[in-house]
Order: structure tokens, then sequence, then C-alpha cells
């Protein structure tokens, strides 16, 4: 089974060789935080977090290196601080905006079951590499100084444009860029350039005396050399990134570096749109990840992240979307589809490994909508084949609509560990996950800790879990504070002991104990034996 992925820069679809398959590498452009994320900005978080776990499950976890970046430097971010916090020191006000934009951005994406990329590289912490790059520029004659600002000279490459397909005439009849007195050509950017008051400033490189900051594109180029190298195997983005920024990217690598590529293989994901419209705020459809999350704002309620994320892999990652409360709709339908049958699959007999069919349909160019289908028909034909549904539960928890999948596969693990004498389906962990009240109260408390005690982040939204009325802020509480679920049975049983031997001052103390630990005991006689039972939920 081979890899194939559609090359922007050479417009076909080719079969993926990485440099070295013991290293492939991939950059991705992540956000620039300075405000919420919006939809848009979550497609290609969504697109290439599929690619990345594609990579990982073809040349293994250890063998791929994925990069996105951060950028905290910026017209937009500077305005925006002076804007918030005009009360706040401006490099204060920046710090301020840009981490805390950044921790949400991070909270909304792991909603919608992202994985950490291998490095996150801020802007902010790559300046000397970007400094070094400008005096590489110049030296070999690609860039030039003038007012305090450092520009590349686009005449000095001879394929400038290659990506976007369109010759420099083209662009320079079609350019809608201030041409700025000191600039050579219409077209030359800026690498560098003069801090104004208050903005953030670094010694500057060529030899200008004036403090500065790095232009647009620079940053990608420094940020992707450090990581990955001067070249390296896929790099991705928006289709609204590949000019300019994406093609100015290629022209600060490559001319440094004297290379033929910065990336091998350059992959680009459609536009979205909101109801037919293009997604603007002044047509009021601006919509966030966090507003779909947490509000009603779109379709009057609030959705999953889960569905989210399945509404964007709907439709090939090349195509453009039309994002509506509809497509929202079809996606949680098919979600709780995907989950009923992923439910019903026995512990004893599930793998962890995607199938292969779902591989070879992400295998070409990521096709999510065939994969997707796929997945649905085996729902349908299969829905009582405890086998089929061990795969659906793993191929879903592969496309990253369930809970993390070393959340989902490590909690299976440890429950088969603990009950393997029983035949348990994953739905009773499943169930619990997705807000469901419905795990039988006949299953033991000792199962209902070993859920509880992975750190799984998205199951504690949740208010109940199971009819038992224990609570999942609860059950945290017993995992945070280092509770030890041994030790409670072991007082337990020693406490039954000590009733049947009339130590009821022992058997006191036992429950005082617990107590103490945030654990109730209920004692009920067995209508059958008439024997002492007892149970034990967390104090309330």
């Amino acid at each position: 089974m081979s890899l194939r992925l559609y090359n922007t820069l050479t417009r076909q679809k080719e079969p993926f060789e990485p440099l070295d398959p013991k290293n492939v590498r991939m950059y991705v452009c992540g956000p620039t935080v300075y405000d919420f994320a919006h939809i848009g900005n979550a497609r290609p978080v969504i697109v290439f977090d599929v690619l990345f776990r594609l990579l990982r499950e073809i040349y293994g976890k250890e063998h791929v290196t994925y990069v996105r970046n951060i950028t905290d430097v910026d017209d937009k971010i500077n305005a925006r601080a002076a804007e918030r916090y005009p009360d706040l020191a401006p490099e204060v006000g920046i710090r301020k905006l840009t981490e805390d934009t950044a921790a949400q951005f991070h909270k909304d994406i792991a909603a919608l079951g992202v994985l950490e990329p291998t490095v996150e590289p801020r802007a902010t912490e790559h300046i000397v590499e970007m400094v070094a790059l400008c005096n590489q520029l110049v030296a070999k004659g690609h860039a030039y100084v003038a007012a305090d600002h450092v520009l590349f000279d686009v005449s000095s490459m001879a394929d400038y444009g290659r990506l976007s397909n369109r010759s420099l005439e083209e662009m320079e009849a079609g350019a809608r860029v201030e041409v700025a007195p000191y600039k050579k050509g219409p077209m030359d950017f800026v690498l560098w350039k003069p801090s104004k008051p208050g903005e953030p400033a670094w010694p500057s490189p060529a030899g200008i005396a004036a403090p500065g900051r790095p232009g647009w594109h620079i940053e990608c180029s420094a940020m992707a050399g450090k990581h990955l190298g001067e070249v390296f195997d896929i790099h991705g983005g928006g289709i609204d990134l590949a000019f300019p920024h994406h093609e100015n990217e290629i022209a600060q690598s490559r001319c440094a570096h004297g290379t033929d590529v910065m990336a091998r293989v350059w992959m680009h994901n459609g536009f979205l749109q909101v109801e037919g419209e293009k997604m603007s705020k002044s047509l009021g459809n601006f919509i966030t990840i966090n507003e779909l999350l947490e509000t009603e704002k779109f379709g009057g309620r609030k959705w999953e992240g889960a569905a989210i994320r399945l509404a964007m892999l709907m439709t090939h990652y090349h195509q453009p979307i039309d994002w509506s409360r509809e497509r929202l709709i079809e996606a949680t339908g098919i979600l709780d589809r995907l989950r009923s049958v992923a439910g019903s699959a026995p512990l004893e007999i599930l793998d962890t490994q995607p199938s292969r069919m779902l591989v070879e349909y992400l295998s070409d160019d990521l096709n999510t909508p065939a994969a997707i289908s796929y997945l649905q028909k085996l729902c349908q034909k299969n829905y009582h084949d405890p086998q089929e549904a061990a795969q659906v539960l793993v191929d879903v928890t592969a496309l990253g609509l369930l809970p993390n999948e070393e959340q989902i596969l490590g909690a299976i693990s440890e429950l088969r560990r603990i009950e393997s004498s029983r035949r348990l389906q994953v739905g009773d962990l499943l169930k619990t996950a997705f807000g469901q009240t419905t795990i039988k109260r006949s299953r033991s408390s000792l199962r209902e800790f070993a859920v509880a005690q992975f750190d799984a982040q998205p199951f504690l939204s949740y208010q109940r879990y199971a009819s038992s009325g224990v609570t999942w802020d609860r059950l945290r509480f017993l995992h945070d504070s280092n509770f030890n679920i041994d030790k409670l049975n072991r007082l337990i049983e020693r406490r039954l002991e000590v009733r049947k031997a009339k130590d009821f001052k022992e058997s006191d103390r036992i429950r005082d104990e617990l107590a103490a630990m945030g654990v109730t005991l209920k004692d009920t006689k067995n209508k059958e034996t008439g024997e002492i039972e007892t149970t034990w939920e967390i104090a309330r």
C-alpha cells in the first residue's frame, strides 16, 4: 500500500517517498494569536492532524516530526493588544494577549480531537534564526537594505511564482500592494522592518542601526529550517496561504540555502464559506471554534467537537466547504451511529490497528469522505458482528472521532486486565465518554474507578456517571488525591469481617477512616441470602 498525495507544486497526485523514512518531516502554518480561531482556521488543523495520524501509522510514531508554528509577533497583535489593554505597558499587553489567545487555541482544537504536534515553535523564540536568514539573503544578493528595511528582491529568483503558477508580470499587473518608494520592484517583500515606539523590537540584521522586527513570511522559513532542515517532506496550510505567504517562504528558503525546493510536497486545503457566503464579521456570519463548542450562536445549539471534526472530514480537503447547520446535524447523526456500533465491541477481541481499508482510503490523498462512507456501510452491514464492531471502534478512534486514542485504548487495556474473566463491551466505557447514563448498576465500583483514573478531559464535562449518581467531578477528586482503590477494597472487606465478629467499635472506626477519605459506605441486605453487602460512593 503506497501513500499518494496531491502536490500543489507539481499539480498532480504523486506517490509519497520521504527523504528519510525514519524521519518523516512536515510543517504546517499555525495561528496568529491575536483573536479566537475561527472555523476556517479549524480546517487545516483537522486536515493535517489526519495526515499526521496517517504518517505515524505508516512509518511509526517515533519516525514522524510534525511542526506547527505560532505567530506571536504581528501588526494585528500589536493593534489588538493596544486596543484591549490600553493601561498596560505595550510589551505586557502583547504578552498577555498572545499567551491567553494561544491557550484558548489549544483548548479549542483539543476539543476537536487534534493531537499535539511534535514541535510548536513560536516566532518570538526564533528571532536569531530570522536575523541570520536575512543576513544570508543580503550576502547572496537576494535581498537589500532600504530605509532601515530588509527586502527580498523578487527579480533575483528566476522561477518565483512557480507554486501559484503565475509569472512575475501577471503578479505585478494584479498586485494590490503599496509600492513604497524604497522598493526596487513592486513585488519585493519585507523580511525585516523598523519597529515603531511601543512595538516589540530586536537588534536588526544587515548592519541596520535601528531596532526592528521580522516581516510575516521570514518566520516560517526560519522555524522550518531550524526544526526540519533546509529541505523537508511536506508543507501544508490553507489555499489562501499559497500566495503570497508560501510563495515567499519558498523564495526565502531556497535562495538562502541554495536548494531546488524547500519542501518536496506542498498541500493546501480548500476554502470554507458559511451557508453559501464568505465568512466575515460585516455579514454577521463570522464564527469561532469556541462559539460552536460553547454557545448557541450557530444553529441554536452547542456542537460537540467530534461532530465539528466529522463535518470537516465529510468533504475532501481539496474541495471548498459550505458550512451549515444541516451539515453539523448530519455529522452528529453519523457519529451517533458509529459510536453505537463501536460501543458493542467486546473487550477480549479488541485490536489497536486501523483496518486495511481505512488506511487505503486515507492513503489515497486523504480521501476522508470515502473512509467515512466505508465505516457507515460497515455499521449497516455488520451491526451484530462483534469483530466488525471492534474494528469500527479502532477506525473511528484512528480518525480522531473519539477522545484521545491513548486515553481510550489505555483505559480499555486496563479494564481488560482488571476484568479479563468477563465478557465486557467497550460501550461500558464509550457511553460514559459521551455523556450517556446507560451503564448498568451491576457493574463494579472497581471498574468505575478504573475508567475514572485516566486523565480524559472530555469526560469531565459530563455531569453523571451511570444511574448510581456518582459524578465525574467526584471521581476526578479521587484521582487527583491519589486515592488508593486497593486500600478501599481491603478496608471494606475488613469491615465486613469485623461486623460478622460483632466488633462494632472496629467497624465504626473503619467507616470513619473511609469517611475521612471522602467515601461513604452503604450497607444493604441481600434478599436471597440475608448477607450484608456493602457498596461505596463519594461523599456528597
